[in-house]
């Protein structure tokens, strides 16, 4: 194992993965003169080249849609937009092209690409920049959505996202990026649709994803320390597909659950995970399933409003406190 930061476990991701296949290639705005706005492709423009780290115009559909032909082609470009909120100038080429041109074509032609792109508030960067839209892409068939919360993840998502023969929304959270974690040696990928307990309890499950899933872990350890509270966590991992059976299977043992997330409540993915439960455990069931999200509203710029309007590690713990006091109160 090695401790790395989020950032350089993508980073290093990327680059060996262009060590290991010369069909992968990098597109984005300001990745290599520059090294990224995230620094993220630090140094990998001097190492491989403008060829295979391609600067481009300000224009998410045009080298959106360059990579979706690119790896129609036989290439398999990774696309860093700068942030998801910009993937909303590049929607009918993720949407309509990139997640499409598989099943349109009767299998004849795969699209091998990812996008990755960083998204979430706390930045105090306004509400233009700050979004969690990746329900928009979740919502999507043809295409695979992943969100990892630590380095390691980072890693093994990302090389399976590159190796994948079809297209891949790669979700970052810039405030996951400095974190620190210990990373495996080898390059193993993960599974794409496999969610992962990060912490097995008996108490109440715990959902979430990317930065949620970090701070539902980090909850339930100390109410476990302070309170002797049991909460088994399970982190998403990815949300196309999104699996089901070990969400399932959870609440049945703990019947009780809290879903985390950092997008708004309404149309959330947390009411996806809730439906999930109770379609496979609703009588297993001893409390409503609780949902925490961000306030219904444009992301404020001042850093009070904006610090109220997300979700934070009080209102899980509060969310958790409140479903386990219905528990009790069960005849």
């Amino acid at each position: 194992m090695t401790v790395l930061s989020y950032r350089q476990a993508i980073r290093d991701t990327l680059r060996s993965e262009m060590l290991r296949d010369e069909r992968v290639l990098l597109i984005g705005e300001e990745i290599g003169v520059f090294e990224g706005s995230y620094k993220i492709t630090a140094g990998l423009l001097a190492e491989f080249g403008e060829q295979r780290v391609r600067d481009t115009p300000i224009s998410e559909e045009g080298f959106t849609g360059a990579a979706v032909g690119a790896a129609m082609l036989g290439l398999r470009p990774v696309v860093e937009l700068m942030t998801i909120n910009f993937s909303l100038l590049a929607l009918d080429q993720i949407v309509n092209h990139a997640a499409k041109i598989h099943g349109m074509f009767g299998g004849q032609c795969r699209v091998p690409m990812v996008i990755r792109t960083p998204g979430g508030g706390g930045q105090q960067l306004g509400a233009t920049h700050s979004q969690n839209v990746e329900l928009y892409y979740a919502f999507v068939p043809g295409l695979k959505v992943v969100a990892p919360s630590n380095p390691a993840d980072a890693k093994a998502l990302l090389l399976a996202a590159i190796r994948d023969d079809d297209p891949v929304l790669f979700l970052e959270n810039l405030s996951l990026y400095n974190t620190k974690g210990e990373v495996p040696e080898d390059d193993e990928p993960a599974e794409i649709g496999r969610a992962a307990v990060t912490r097995s309890g008996s108490s109440i499950t715990v959902i979430g994803y990317s930065r949620m899933a970090a701070v539902g872990l980090e909850v339930a350890e100390k109410l476990a320390q302070t309170e002797g509270i049991d909460a088994e966590v399970i982190d998403l991992r990815s949300l196309r597909p999104l699996d089901r059976d070990t969400i399932v299977q959870s609440v049945r043992k703990t019947h009780a659950a809290v879903v985390l997330e950092d997008d708004w409540l309404t149309y959330g993915i947390g009411a996806e995970i809730a439906a999930t439960i109770s379609d496979g455990a609703f009588d297993q069931l001893d409390a409503p399933v609780r949902r925490v999200a961000m306030a219904e509203v444009p992301l404020p710029y001042a850093k009070n409003l904006e610090r109220a309007a997300l979700p934070s590690a009080e209102d899980a713990a509060t969310a958790i406190r409140q479903t386990l006091a219905a528990v009790a109160r069960m005849p």
